[in-house]
């Protein structure tokens, strides 16, 4: 694999671009996640469209592809079952270890794998390599994350609040918000995995194209 070029994020472009993205994916969201929640119940089915949930919608929304209603029933999220919980349980094992450690070191890894299931279900990645290329793309950038995260938690809490404080609508208004506000960290997701990958070629190039030797003519050949 090439070597990697690190990006770094914008943290207002990134806001902007998650609200954008989650705005204009809203309805196949909801969708979605109603047809999940009906669905859940339902063995190894509910295995894809878990996945496609939480990793298929965001890697979609970051290409700016079209996001079906019926996306998370794709069968090809079956066949990532494997890579993604195995992906999860080495974030758990190693996220649980750091919180160990005073809680912070947990908080840091959280962010320096959080791309990891993405990368195992969208790159193909096998959970090592998702892991690994995560921290990398991370590296950086987890100080920013964790700042777009607050920015965008804290403006919520703060709209819901205001919009509490009207009579009659107020409950209503901030429900609402609290609602939109899952698709604008939806988009936030996409966004950093869409500005992180970028350019990113998972698979190693094929080798450039020899040109074939000169084969001398019968009448240059040497008597």
């Amino acid at each position: 694999m090439s070597a990697i070029v690190v990006k770094s994020l914008s943290i207002n472009g990134t806001i902007k671009e998650g609200i954008a993205i989650g705005t204009k994916n809203l309805v196949p969201i909801i969708v979605n996640v109603v047809l999940w929640v009906l669905t859940c119940w339902i063995p190894y089915l509910n295995v894809g469209t878990t996945i496609g949930l939480m990793v298929g919608i965001v890697s979609k929304a970051a290409k700016g592809e079209m996001i079906p209603p019926t996306e998370i029933f794709d069968r090809k999220y079956r066949k990532y079952m494997g890579e993604f919980f195995l992906t999860l349980g080495l974030m758990w094992m190693g996220i649980y270890a750091g919180l160990l450690l005073v809680i912070i070191p947990g908080i840091i890894i959280t962010y320096a794998w959080i791309l990891a299931p993405l990368l195992a279900v969208d790159k193909g990645k096998n959970p090592s390599e998702a892991l690994t290329l995560s921290n990398n793309l991370m590296d950086g950038n987890k100080f920013k994350m964790w700042v777009v995260y607050t920015v965008a938690t804290v403006a919520m809490y703060i709209l819901m609040f205001i919009f509490l404080l009207i009579p009659g609508v107020g409950w209503v208004l901030s429900a609402a918000t609290g609602l939109f506000g899952i698709f604008v960290f939806i988009g936030i997701q996409a966004s950093v995995y869409k500005q992180l990958t970028a350019g990113l070629d998972g698979d190693v190039p094929p080798p450039a194209p020899q040109p074939l030797p000169e084969i001398p003519s019968p009448s240059n050949a040497t008597p």
